[in-house]
């Protein structure tokens, strides 16, 4: 399965191109230079270029680190023009505190291994962590037979048995079939008639397409993908990693607090 379908191991999401990476690089050196060497040195461009070639090589490391500061200052700045619309569930399509102090929000597929994976460590998350609040966004991209599964799984929502269906469609081993979405309709206990004449509705695929559209402004790659707080984990991260960003979002939330 390839990185765009939706196959992406734990680690963070590709968010720029080697071309963005390389002016990143360029604009993060010189801001580096003029406060290391002062505006004198800038007034002789070849004596700056050494200078700056001269910090590359004692220190390297700086590379890498002005770049991530400047990725994750724009991860920031497009999260929190978004936050309304990636953490406001559809209707039930969500588990844990009402009201918690950290969301956790799931873009995945039904048709994705590593979503499966990643299920048991959200669901032990959410049995650890009683302030957490958990949302899922249906994100099928591997498909025809992802969207109709996600669109039972909204209908699933409108009928209050997200949680139910999200179990029923895991727990079932292989790809996504026409006879397993039947067997997870009846075992999530769905009213079937509703639910096949959900799988047409014009308001569950609106849902959808804002789900794709959302997902494709945050720039994500694959399948599962994660934002906590202030961060975007692309792949199954597994558990200590995702209980690790509840943790850095609730301390960065606490932090805001008025004393």
């Amino acid at each position: 399965m390839s990185e765009e379908a939706g196959g992406m191991r734990g680690r963070e999401r590709p968010s720029w191109t080697a071309l963005g990476l390389a002016l990143v690089a360029g604009a993060a050196l010189g801001a580096l230079g003029w406060r290391e060497f002062g505006p004198r040195a800038a007034d002789d461009a070849r004596t700056f270029r050494a200078q700056v070639r001269e910090a590359i090589l004692a220190e390297p490391e700086m590379i890498p680190e002005a770049i991530n500061r400047l990725q994750q200052r724009e991860v920031e700045k497009l999260l929190a023009s978004n936050r309304e619309a990636i953490e406001t569930p559809f209707r039930g399509a969500w588990a844990g505190a009402e009201d918690g102090d950290v969301v956790l929000v799931e873009f995945f597929d039904f048709a994705c291994p590593y979503c499966r994976q990643g299920k048991a460590d959200v669901d032990r998350l959410l049995r650890e962590d009683p302030k957490l609040k958990v949302v899922w966004r249906d994100f099928p991209v591997l498909g025809p037979e992802s969207e109709r599964y996600a669109m039972a799984s909204l209908s699933a929502a409108s009928q209050s048995r997200y949680r139910a269906f999200l179990d029923a469609a895991f727990a079932a081993p292989g790809p996504p079939s026409e006879e397993r979405l039947i067997s997870t309709i009846r075992r999530a206990g769905l009213d079937e008639r509703r639910t096949a004449a959900d799988l047409a509705s014009a308001d569950l695929r609106k849902e959808l397409d804002s789900n794709l559209a959302l997902g494709r402004a945050l720039g994500l790659t694959g399948t599962p993908s994660y934002v906590v707080g202030n961060r975007i984990i692309s792949g199954a991260a597994g558990y200590e990693a995702l209980k690790t960003a509840v943790a850095e979002a609730r301390s960065q939330s606490e932090a805001k607090r008025p004393a």
